[in-house]
């Protein structure tokens, strides 16, 4: 093992790539995670396998794609067959914690069916994905027993059944009433929750507490924020800190929505797209939703000062990174399913502390990154054996390291699975018709979907996608490069996940040594 002995894995919940100022946003200031790839190397062009939460997710813990773990949706477990980072780590005696949200969802069928008692030690891991949950809290409904934020907040007077809904995601209204954050026009208003007892602040402290209380033992934290995922209910003095002029432009013109993709039509028929696109909509989410970035930059600021202050940035490697982005309104949708740049690219920088990664400090990696990238960089930063039977990313540290390589990916790629979604139903699909895959290189993002004709988008004529060529048959030759490519990935995935590749090595044409004898003469 190198330098590095510990891991920070922070990963916030529907952050856009261009919603940093070190990624070229005017206004929104995120001194912070600035810093953090001044040390560190950031790749602007890193991609999500899903943008979807869960299987999103799966595949950063994974380190495999969609179609290879199976968690294709926020509601589907992931199968106990899969291996996590949480159990790579593990075995090699790290403690391998959880502060915040997974979207994990057990294999309850097979634990059943393994007869894996619930209660037990090994049921709770095996029910997170491996991770140790320090405090889980997935921040879509009130905080359960497998959090301690709602009793949290009642030690600091927030009396309700319910301080979630009653205060975190809530404001006073203009005549006193309580205006829920579920609806989005209220999010101009400051939560009723003070700042300092907000769901960023408090998962922040929970991390610092973990890490004082490893000490010098090694471990992998995964800091997982809730936000600035909706409801975009903000705390003051963040809520009203930037306003609608400090706004990127809307990535939306009305041409996209002739000659519309029947999926993409269903999607700007659900209720997020058709509230985000009212024209007034942007202006009051756009701020809120900055707000919370600022807000989670200050608190990461205080994080890797008390790192520093306690010598842990000497030995830990970070990540920083997002499950996905936002449409925000453009183009007329809301949430992030669809394959567009505001959905599918994410923030994405690693911070090496090791000198040999002293060359790249501060720089700008160009090429391609995925989300199942994270597994094989951690194991190969600790000197872990690289799994490559399973996993289907690549590690990053050459690239930290400036280590030569002769070759390095040239496309990346994402899947949705939207059979769980309204847009089916408005499609009259069955829950097995619902599925696309997406290519994007270079030039071209190709999206094929299931019984459906495909989107194109020219990227160097076009990088706002605002032109789906997908149904103009000029491009057929495109369409059978971009296919061939789907084709030899679909090909590629790892599906023997029972044995490693040195027990089939072991075991290659050693018949006769088990008195095995056939098709002798």
């Amino acid at each position: 093992m190198g330098k590095v002995k510990n891991v920070l894995f922070i990963m916030c919940d529907q952050l856009r790539a261009d919603h940093l100022s070190c990624a070229g946003h005017p206004h929104l200031k995120t001194p912070a995670i600035d810093a953090l790839a001044a040390r560190g190397v950031r790749f602007p062009r890193a991609y999500v396998q899903s943008g979807v939460c869960g299987p999103s997710r799966m595949s950063f813990y994974t380190g495999r794609y969609v179609s290879s773990h199976g968690a294709t949706w926020n509601r589907v477990p992931l199968s106990l067959r899969e291996k996590t980072l949480g159990e790579f780590l593990s075995a090699a005696g790290i403690r391998v914690a959880l502060a915040g949200k997974t979207h994990v969802l057990p294999d309850l069928e097979a634990l059943e069916r393994f007869g894996i008692e619930g209660g037990s030690a090994l049921e709770a891991l095996m029910r997170a994905g491996r991770f140790e949950e320090l405090d889980r809290y997935d921040g879509h409904s009130p905080p359960g027993a497998e959090s301690g934020y709602a009793d949290y907040l009642r030690r600091h007077g927030y009396v309700s059944d319910d301080p979630w809904n009653d205060f975190v995601i809530a404001a006073d209204g203009p005549g006193g009433e309580k205006a829920s954050g579920w609806h989005m026009r209220n999010v101009h208003l400051p939560a009723r929750v003070k700042e300092e007892h907000s769901e960023t602040a408090y998962m922040t402290r929970e991390a610092m507490r973990f890490i004082d209380e490893m000490g010098n033992r090694p471990w992998c934290l995964h800091l997982s924020y809730v936000k600035p995922h909706w409801p975009y209910m903000a705390p003051a003095p963040y809520h009203n800190m930037y306003g609608a002029a400090d706004m990127l432009p809307l990535n939306r013109d009305e041409q996209e929505r002739a000659n519309e993709h029947p999926v993409l039509a269903a999607y700007r028929e659900m209720e997020e797209s058709v509230s985000f696109s009212r024209p007034e909509a942007p202006g009051i989410v756009r701020p809120a939703y900055m707000g919370l970035i600022r807000q989670l930059d200050d608190w990461l600021g205080r994080l890797f000062a008390h790192m520093d202050r306690a010598g842990r940035l000497d030995d830990t490697l970070i990540i920083f990174t997002a499950d996905h982005g936002d449409f925000l309104g453009d183009h007329w949708l809301g949430e992030k399913e669809m394959f567009y740049e505001e959905a599918q690219r994410v923030p994405f920088i690693v911070v090496d502390p090791d000198p040999e990664a002293d060359l790249t400090r501060g720089t700008v990696d160009e090429r391609f990154v995925e989300a199942i990238d994270v597994v094989p960089t951690i194991l190969e930063t600790l000197g872990l054996p690289p799994q490559d039977h399973l996993l289907e990313g690549r590690s990053l540290l050459p690239l930290l390291r400036k280590i030569h390589l002769d070759t390095w990916r040239d496309a990346v790629f994402s899947e949705l699975d939207y059979s769980f979604r309204e847009a089916r139903t408005i499609l009259g699909r069955k829950p097995d018709e619902c599925r696309a895959i997406m290519v994007r290189t270079d030039r071209w993002k190709y999206v094929w979907w299931q019984d459906y004709r495909p989107m194109l988008f020219d990227l160097a004529n076009d990088p706002k996608e605002r032109r789906d060529l997908g149904a103009d048959l000029t491009y057929a030759p495109i369409f059978r490069e971009m296919e061939d490519r789907l084709n030899a990935w679909a090909k590629a995935r790892k599906s023997r996940v029972t044995v490693d590749d040195a027990y089939v090595a072991a075991r290659t044409a050693k018949h006769r040594q088990h008195g095995i004898f056939f098709g002798q003469w």
